[in-house]
């Protein structure tokens, strides 16, 4: 019997060898032989095609194809493009330190970043580059304008530029490596609430939050709650969630478990250090902008029950990228595995392996599972991460999209800048009536046209009456209506006169402060930031919440 038993296990095991020996032939022909075929197509394109083709640019638009039919994440990076590649994980460069921005023929300066060579030599936002290095311009693109900027640290240049409300400039200086913050921000909303905005999670994250922290309680002895703010923040390296996560967690705390098909990229992570702060309330901002790395923060925090989630559902990217040296300089990012947090839920929203006419769908509902926190609490997977306390996205009436996309709220706080040599600290800025009554003498006559839902519905009725004849009969009617929607739409300055002078405000600010500046000025109107304080003030509320009462 012993005998038959290991004759069966043998044949089990061989046959499991040859089914793999077979299968591993089978994928070894299937790839020789459609590399065989992708070769002899190239081969035809390049030698027998009507017109000239790049050799370079033909290959490279196959391998995107080849790429985007996986997921939106794996990505090629040519030479040229290892540099902004190198960008995304580390987050330095050398360059001039200014974000830029196409307005008409001309790029113009969007945000100089406080402490760097732009700033320093007083560029500003609005400033219009007309010349570097004494050649034009005109006509250059972003990414044009990127590569003129960009170079190594120490590297002169020199800028021509057009300021609103001044006149011609220049400007020469060294260009420097950029290093751009992960925590852009942190200090105290009140006397007992510490705030920290963490933008990227380039190296050093972790480290950053941690040092925030200690600043804040070292500098005010009665804080006892504090913000996290994650909300925009779309990711990046995984090692600095999990560090950022061990600031409030203790050290040996699970965070995140990796799989995926090969072995190798199965691994777990959890806290290596001390925390440096387990009893401190806190509560993490998030929106549908909060992506990946963010996800992970903000789903462990509360898979541990450490803290209160407030915002809006997270974007839902459960999917892990590693990066791979390839050959003449090239790089790649390749989805390696999924990611899973302490409850043991994947918080992935979209199934990139069963798509549909080409496009990826939300996991349905059915395929979903419930987990549970730490101290019980019912938390989903396949959906992103759902915040404890939900609040409304923020969105702005038509009006006010259109000033901003127009650039008028840019062009007035830019010459704003320009003519008045000083404010009060960022979070004392208050515009008034007097202040929204400049503002709009400044727009008068300038193009912020946009129609509304109910103009475009209007016209859809219309053409929809034209093609079945009957608009003439409804022209009266139809011509009423418009006019009245013309009349309301006038009054939509007044009507949203709070919506837009909180902007000003915010502009205004980050005019003189920098980011730091915006970020203060928003504190009053932001509806996130007053619940959390909210919660704070009302330390049972916000046990009850993580214990799911």
């Amino acid at each position: 019997m012993k005998s038959i038993k290991k004759l069966s296990l043998i044949l089990a095991l061989s046959g499991a060898i040859l089914f793999s020996a077979f299968k591993a032939s089978e994928d070894y022909f299937e790839i020789s032989k459609n590399l065989d075929i992708f070769s002899s197509v190239y081969k035809e394109i390049n030698v027998s095609y009507v017109d000239e083709v790049e050799p370079g640019s033909l290959i490279k638009s196959a391998i995107d194809a080849m790429l985007k039919s996986l997921d939106p994440y794996t990505n090629f990076y040519s030479e040229a493009q290892s540099e902004d590649y190198r960008y995304q994980l580390t987050g330095e460069y050398g360059g001039v330190g200014a974000t830029i921005k196409q307005i008409g023929e001309f790029i113009v300066v969007d945000e100089p970043y406080e402490g760097y060579p732009a700033q320093i030599a007083d560029l500003r936002a609005g400033d219009k580059i007309i010349e570097v290095d004494g050649k034009s311009t005109k006509g250059k693109t972003s990414d044009d304008m990127t590569n003129l900027l960009k170079g190594s640290a120490g590297t002169d240049i020199t800028l021509k530029i057009d300021r609103p409300g001044v006149g011609i400039l220049s400007k020469s200086f060294k260009r420097a490596k950029i290093k751009v913050n992960n925590v852009p921000y942190f200090g105290m909303i009140n006397e007992k609430t510490g705030y920290i905005k963490l933008s990227g999670f380039t190296p050093d994250a972790g480290q950053e939050v941690q040092d925030a922290l200690k600043k804040l309680k070292s500098s005010n002895k009665s804080i006892n709650s504090v913000i996290l703010d994650l909300r925009g923040n779309g990711g990046g390296l995984l090692h600095e969630a999990v560090n950022v996560v061990n600031t409030f967690v203790k050290k040996g705390e699970l965070v995140v478990k990796t799989i995926g098909r090969d072995i190798e990229n199965n691994r777990t992570y959890s806290t290596l250090n001390q925390p440096e702060d387990l009893e401190i309330m806190l509560a993490v901002l998030i929106d549908n902008g909060s992506a990946s790395a963010s996800e992970i923060v903000s789903g462990s925090i509360q898979d541990l029950d450490r803290g209160i989630l407030i915002g809006q559902k997270s974007f839902g990217k459960g999917l892990v990228q590693s990066s791979r040296i390839l050959t003449y300089n090239t790089q790649m990012k390749l989805t390696t595995s999924k990611y899973y947090i302490p409850s043991g839920r994947c918080i992935q929203k979209l199934d990139y392996t069963h798509k549909k006419n080409g496009k990826a769908e939300a996991i349905a509902d059915s395929l979903k599972h419930n987990y549970f926190t730490k101290n019980r609490r019912s938390v989903r997977d396949g959906e992103g991460v759902t915040p404890d306390i939900l609040t409304d996205e923020l969105v702005y009436s038509k009006i006010t999209k259109s000033l901003l996309s127009k650039n008028i709220i840019f062009d007035y706080t830019n010459l704003y800048r320009n003519t008045t040599e000083s404010v009060l600290s960022s979070k004392m800025i208050k515009f008034d009536d007097n202040d929204f009554k400049k503002f709009i003498t400044f727009i008068e006559g300038k193009d912020y046209n946009y129609s509304t839902e109910t103009e475009d519905a209007l016209d859809k009725f219309k053409k929809q009456a034209t093609k079945e004849n009957y608009f003439n009969e409804l022209k009266s009617e139809y011509d009423i209506l418009q006019n009245k929607l013309k009349s309301n739409k006038n009054n939509d300055l007044s009507k949203y006169k709070n919506e837009i002078l909180q902007i000003l405000e915010e502009e205004i600010a980050e005019r003189y402060y920098f980011e730091k500046g915006k970020i203060e000025a928003s504190f009053d109107s932001d509806i996130e930031i007053k619940k959390a304080i909210e919660i704070f003030e009302n330390p049972q509320r916000y046990t009850e919440i993580l214990s799911g009462k």
